[in-house]
């Protein structure tokens, strides 16, 4: 079952038991598909990397958000935000712990043949496309940083 599918039926599923963060959150997961389907140049339908792009990009958004709204005092907005991200995640792959994701990221360095601090725009093209949807390109950085270091 694509991801667009199983979108439309937890959206019924949604609406049915009355849950309104969860079916405001995949009515924004759906119509972020609907985008990518009808821009210009795009196939009838896209493929599960794409769908996976763009899960990630909603789920970047709403940590950034959830960070602002916290910045700010903004408490009850952070938490609908994390509502949201919560149902978004539920679609994501299993995030790496840092402990695996030093183990790969290791792994990755040595495939590269990075020696120092230098080498880290070779490691994270590398790491970014090996790890994509398991880690946020942020932490992937952080990580990097200490091991090259």
């Amino acid at each position: 079952m694509s991801l667009k599918d199983q979108i439309n039926a937890d959206i019924k599923a949604a609406m049915l038991a009355k849950e309104k963060e969860k079916l405001t959150a995949l009515r924004a997961i759906k119509s972020m598909i609907l985008l990518a389907e009808t821009e210009k140049g795009a196939q009838e339908e896209i493929n599960e990397d794409a769908e996976m792009k763009l899960l990630m990009k909603a789920a970047k958004q709403r940590k950034d958000s959830i960070d602002l709204f916290r910045e700010q005092g903004r408490d009850d907005l952070a938490d609908k935000e994390q509502g949201e991200l919560d149902v978004i995640s539920q679609y994501l792959p299993q995030q790496l712990s840092e402990d695996e994701l030093k183990i790969e990221l290791q792994k990755v360095i040595e495939q590269v043949g990075a020696a120092g601090p230098q080498d880290m725009g070779k490691v994270m093209g590398a790491a970014s496309k090996a790890l994509a949807g398991r880690a946020d390109g942020k932490t992937i950085s952080t990580v990097v940083k200490s091991l090259l270091s």
